[in-house]
């Protein structure tokens, strides 16, 4: 899988924690963790670890967690390993395939990671490993956009231009969609740094699943679906929700 600009160019990865900040959704992961008293938990696409290094805080002083993040991005493990709690977490460079078979209690995939699966042999590849290195009655959770709410036509330059500092200067962000075709939006996402006109251009392509596009994989890989919430707040799914969380047990 090649990976998108924005996860491998320093000056980029640098601002994705103030892109992706702490919200509800952490809390949701962390609420979730906590009320199924997971204590080996895996991190799949951890990025920055953000939300992976919170959730090893947990009973760090009587060694209460064991948190793995795993990523295949080494510039985002590098930004990672600088922050505070870093030394609380097993950092793993690499894909689905290096989680092994650690029985963990949960399993989480955060930030849509499960979007940038975009074949159906990757995504279900991906499942595979997810349920082998989940203990039985152990639980993988993450979260989709909905297609129902078609979150992409809201990604416009008009929309989503904005400047802002970096630590390379001033810096002028927006998107814009290149292509919708078959659940796959093809988009890109404009960086230019005012101060040396360099124009980072970062192309990205997302799968946009239904619920029940991800409730068969899911069954297919040998999970049962437990709930499906629309928010952040533990609320039922309905097509106006941006978000599907997915919350299912390994069999």
């Amino acid at each position: 899988m090649k990976l998108d600009l924005h996860y491998v160019d320093p000056r980029l990865v640098v601002l994705y924690d103030r892109d992706n900040p702490r919200g509800a959704d952490t809390d949701f992961y962390l609420n979730l963790a906590a009320e199924l008293g997971a204590r080996r938990i895996l991190d799949l696409g951890c990025g920055t670890g953000l939300l992976t290094r919170e959730l090893a805080t947990v009973g760090w002083e009587v060694g209460g967690r064991e948190v793995t993040g795993v990523d295949p991005a080494s510039a985002m493990l590098a930004y990672a390993w600088q922050q505070p709690g870093a030394e609380r977490v097993r950092w793993v460079e690499g894909d689905s395939s290096a989680l092994g078979t650690p029985d963990a209690d949960l399993a989480i995939m955060t930030g849509n990671v499960a979007q940038v699966f975009l074949e159906e042999a990757d995504w279900n590849a991906t499942l595979r490993h997810l349920h082998a290195a989940l203990r039985p009655g152990g639980h993988l959770a993450f979260e989709s956009r909905n297609p129902e709410a078609r979150e992409w036509e809201g990604w416009t330059r008009e929309a989503t231009f904005e400047r802002t500092d970096s630590p390379d200067g001033p810096l002028e962000c927006w998107l814009e969609v290149v292509e919708v075709e078959e659940g796959r939006v093809h988009f890109v996402g404009h960086n230019l740094f005012t101060e040396t006109g360099e124009h980072l251009v970062v192309n990205s392509e997302l799968r946009f699943r239904s619920q029940a596009e991800l409730t068969q994989s899911l069954v297919g890989a040998g999970f049962t679906v437990e709930q499906v919430y629309g928010d952040w707040r533990w609320g039922p799914l309905i097509p106006a929700s941006r978000v599907m969380v997915f919350v299912a047990r390994r069999d």
